[in-house]
Parts: C-alpha cells; sequence; structure tokens
C-alpha cells in the first residue's frame, strides 16, 4: 500500500483525493494544507518529512489567483518557486517520489498546434513565470519528479469557472464571454485518477507530461455547454479578449498535446463535453 501525502488539500484537486480516498483501499493518504504545513517554509517541510513517512508527495499547492499575482508577486513567487523547492528538497532527501502540479499558462500561447512537453516555455504572466520557475525547481532537487501541466481546471470543490457560470445563471439573463482564447477544460476528479493510475502502475519516469480532458474548446464553448447541460435559457455572447481586460494576459491557444502521458501509463481520457457533464 502506498503512502500519499497530499499538499494543498483543500483546493479543488486536492479536495477531489480527499473524495477518492473514502471509497480507497489501495492507498494511505495524509492530507495537509497550509494550516498544517507551510510549503513556503524550509525548516517547516523539513521537519515535517523528518516526523512523517512517505512513498510519494502530491504537490497541489499553489497561489493561483492569476490576476492577484501581477501585483502580489513576491507572495506569488514564494509559493509557486520557493515552496516548490522546499518540497522537492525534502522528498529527495527521504527518497520520496514527487508529483508537481503546473499549468499551460508556462506557454505564450502562440503557437497553432497542441503543446508538447518538449516546446518552449515562454510566460506572458506573472502566474505563469512563477510555474515555470516553479517546475525547474522540482525537476533540479529531485531527480525523481514528475511535472504533470494541466489547463482550465475545475471541479464540484472550490471556486472555478463552472461554479462561476452556475452562479451567473441564477442571477443574469444575459453574459459576456471570451470567445478567442483556445484550451481544453479538465475536470480535476478526472486528473486525480490518472495520478492514482500513474502511482499505482508502479513505473515512475520522471519528465514533464501533460494532462487535460480530451477536446478544444474557448471558454464560450465552454459557458454555453455548462448551460445547455443544465438546460438554462441564459443568453451568452461572444466577445475577444480586448474587450474584457484583465490585469494579466492570457495565452490565446493552449491546447496540451497529452500523447506522452497516454502511450507511457495506457491512460484513458475523456472528452471535456463528457465529464462536465459527469461534473454537473
Amino acid at each position: 500500500m502506498s503512502n500519499i501525502l497530499v499538499v494543498g488539500s483543500n483546493g479543488q484537486l486536492g479536495r477531489e483525493f480527499q473524495a477518492i480516498s473514502k471509497n480507497n483501499k489501495f492507498f494511505e493518504f495524509k492530507f495537509v494544507d497550509v494550516d498544517q504545513l507551510d510549503i513556503t517554509s524550509s525548516e517547516e517541510v523539513i521537519q515535517f518529512f523528518v516526523d512523517h513517512t512517505f512513498d510519494y508527495c502530491i504537490n497541489c499547492a499553489a497561489f493561483t489567483a492569476v490576476d492577484k499575482s501581477e501585483e502580489e508577486k513576491e507572495f506569488s513567487f514564494k509559493v509557486n518557486i520557493f515552496g516548490v523547492r522546499n518540497l522537492a528538497k525534502a522528498c529527495a532527501r527521504k527518497s520520496v517520489k514527487f508529483i508537481h502540479i503546473s499549468t499551460d499558462f508556462v506557454f505564450d500561447g502562440n503557437q497553432s498546434k497542441p503543446y508538447r512537453e518538449s516546446d518552449k516555455t515562454n510566460p506572458i504572466n506573472v502566474y505563469g513565470l512563477g510555474k515555470m520557475r516553479g517546475e525547474k525547481e522540482a525537476l533540479l532537487n529531485c531527480t525523481d519528479t514528475l511535472v504533470v501541466r494541466t489547463s482550465w481546471l475545475y471541479s464540484s470543490f472550490g471556486g472555478n469557472f463552472v461554479k462561476t457560470m452556475l452562479n451567473l445563471a441564477q442571477r443574469k439573463k444575459e453574459i459576456n464571454v471570451v470567445a478567442d482564447q483556445i484550451g481544453t477544460p479538465t475536470y480535476a476528479h478526472d486528473l486525480a485518477k490518472a495520478l492514482l493510475k500513474i502511482i499505482s502502475s508502479e513505473k515512475f519516469y520522471p519528465g514533464i507530461y501533460h494532462y487535460s480532458n480530451e477536446g478544444v474548446a474557448s471558454w464560450y464553448d465552454f459557458s454555453k455547454a455548462i448551460f445547455e447541460i443544465l438546460g438554462s435559457n441564459i443568453k451568452v455572447k461572444p466577445i475577444n479578449s480586448i474587450q474584457y481586460p484583465t490585469p494579466a494576459k492570457r495565452p490565446h491557444f493552449s491546447v496540451l498535446d497529452k500523447s506522452k502521458i497516454k502511450d507511457r501509463y495506457r491512460i484513458e481520457i475523456p472528452h471535456w463535453r463528457e465529464s462536465l457533464n459527469s461534473c454537473l
């Protein structure tokens, strides 16, 4: 039975792991969030790993407020770079396999075909820059590291685009949604299951992997699908990013190529509409 530490357990992905753990016979989980473990404190992380024994550490912790990162750059970097470094070093010392969650925002979005793991990173906002540097810290400080980039994460837990749309549907008759940013929604439950399948395989191939649901969508397509499944009559109007300015720039195209993770770990990935239907 693998002993798994899940860091950032109160976020969307962390709470999906918590839900899965309730009907699980194959893994022993330890769930911690910032109240139990401040990953930005190297001393605290070192002591935590001295006091506990794990086979795997899954890092779901991150400062994910993309726009807020522009004004809170120092804190964003503290969590997304230095917190990752602390965990990676602790994992290396105790021979723990490290799984670190990253993002499509490490890319600039100027490509027109799905991004492969080997494609050049070039983040266009503070959040993406911090996550890119966090990936490097993870891989540099722990040789047994698996970095998994994902995109447009949503869940029945926490705050996310789906929850925002559900809320708007109760209050408005018409909304505007950006139609010129293209990517793939990812159901956090699917990602959690995929990571546990990797652990179950007992074949740990370090490196960078991409995981999102199958298919391609704009935020406009995504919102339309949400309301179609719900049977909502809310009117959705497509707009361009320039009509909805935000403090942080977003990539216009961030579809991820999942061939590597599918081939290496024999993972079957559902289409995003199928997973959205399951979530709702």
